[in-house]
This record gives structure tokens, C-alpha cells and sequence, in this order.
């Protein structure tokens, strides 16, 4: 969809400036593409990658989407060593935020998927916190098919915060059953929404140190930590050198 593309290890990236990848995204979500086929965004970062080298499906998936942004600095150093044209870190979490602030400006639906690892009380919780942060906005919780009757809405836009892997599966899933303009991939973006999580203070963002940031807050994401720095660090450098001395990828 997006005319400025990248390519890190095999994952296709949207590269294109901030402002204009949020007035696409802001258009589309408000007026949709302009046929019945909804938008797909996900957010790889460093650690997609790294999942995608061992899953091919994963791998797939990712290139099928409408648009990837780029959630990860190490995605932006990435596209240095490799000589892949990446700007600028574009944060799902900014573009969400964004998002939500635009849509509050009229009447319009969101609907919400795997908020808070699926466990309903908490996930009501943040959809209220959500609602009343953004009025105009009728916010429906997606996991709880008893309560609502998700087929029967128009929704500008669709947030599924599972998980790396599982939301996106989960959007491809449900993109053809849930009547929506865009699907979009979260994670945990929605606890810096709502409260749930305290997000890296701006100038640690700037620098490219949000992921420490979070490893701090959160100990038992080291391995998640390891995998997006040192791993897929070294397979970026295991890229240059092929790239540079023919080496077989193997």
C-alpha cells in the first residue's frame, strides 16, 4: 500500500516519514479503503524478526500486511548496517494514541481484542478507562461474544493487543468476519493508554532505549530482551557479512 518499503532479514517495512504513515493510517481508519477488503497494520519490532527467522509462517504472515511500521531502534540501526532506507522509529503505541484522539472527534467504534491476556475483568476495566478517555468513541470488547454481537458492527477500527504472533494470527483470522476499515496489531500498547503501564519517559524514547526501559519495569522479560538485542543483533551482522563476502546465509 505504501510506496517506501525496506526489507530487514526478510520482513517487509513501511519506511515512509511519521506524519505521512499517521494521516494514511488516520484517513483510512475514518474512511476506510475504499473497497470491503479492511486494512491490515501490524508492528514488527526486533523481536518479530528474530521469530521470523525460525517460523516461516510467522514470516508469511507479516509480508501480508496492508502496512508494517517500525516499532523497534533496533530496526532503524538494522536498516543502517544493511543499507536499508529506515528513517524513524514509528511506535504502534504513538500511532494508536493518534488514532484514538482523531476518531474521539466524532461518533465511532473501536472494538478491542486480547486486552489484558484475555481476562475479562481486567479487560473490562481498561475499556472503561478507555471509554472515558475518549467519549465519542463506543468501545467493545471483542472476547466477549456473549455481551456483544461483534458481527452486526462497522468498525472504524480494530485493536488486538495478544501478543506478538497471536494477534496477528488472530487478526488474519477475523479480518473477513468482523466488519471493519483497519485491523491493527497492539501488544501491550493499550496498558500505556489506560494506565496499566508506565511507559519510557520521552528522552529514553528519543534515544532508543525504550526497550531497556521496559526490561526494568518488567524482569521476567529478559528473554524477550535477549532475543531483540544480542540475537537478533548477531543476525544482522551474520546479514552484512553475507552480503558483503558472499557468505552462504546458512
Amino acid at each position: 500500500m505504501n510506496g517506501n518499503k525496506a526489507n530487514i532479514l526478510g520482513v517487509s517495512l513501511d519506511s515512509s516519514s511519521t506524519d505521512s504513515l499517521l494521516n494514511t493510517i488516520v484517513d483510512l481508519a475514518t474512511n476506510g479503503s475504499g473497497s470491503k477488503v479492511p486494512v491490515l497494520i501490524f508492528t514488527p519490532n526486533p523481536e518479530f524478526v528474530v521469530e521470523a527467522q525460525k517460523d516461516g509462517g510467522f514470516k508469511d504472515l507479516l509480508n501480508a500486511s496492508d502496512i508494517n511500521l517500525v516499532d523497534g531502534f533496533g530496526l532503524v540501526l538494522a536498516g543502517k548496517v544493511l543499507k536499508q532506507d529506515i528513517g524513524e522509529r514509528i511506535s504502534g503505541a504513538d500511532v494508536a494514541k493518534r488514532l484514538l484522539e482523531v476518531l474521539s472527534k466524532s461518533k465511532s467504534f473501536v472494538g478491542i481484542a486480547g486486552a489484558r491476556g484475555g481476562i475479562l475483568e481486567e479487560a473490562e476495566q481498561q475499556i472503561r478507562k478507555l471509554q472515558a478517555k475518549y467519549p465519542n468513541i463506543t468501545f467493545v470488547n471483542l472476547d466477549d461474544s456473549v455481551k456483544y454481537k461483534i458481527q452486526n458492527t462497522n468498525y472504524n477500527v480494530i485493536l488486538a493487543a495478544h501478543g506478538m504472533k497471536k494477534q496477528e494470527e488472530w487478526i488474519w483470522k477475523n479480518k473477513n468476519k468482523i466488519k471493519a476499515n483497519v485491523f491493527m496489531g497492539m501488544g501491550g500498547s493499550l496498558d500505556f493508554l489506560t494506565g496499566f503501564s508506565q511507559r519510557a519517559p520521552v528522552t529514553i524514547r528519543k534515544i532508543g532505549l525504550e526497550w531497556l526501559w521496559r526490561a526494568v519495569q518488567r524482569p521476567k522479560h529478559f528473554e524477550r530482551v535477549w532475543r531483540a538485542t544480542v540475537i537478533f543483533g548477531g543476525l544482522v551482522i551474520k546479514e552484512k557479512l553475507r552480503l558483503v563476502f558472499g557468505l552462504n546465509s546458512k
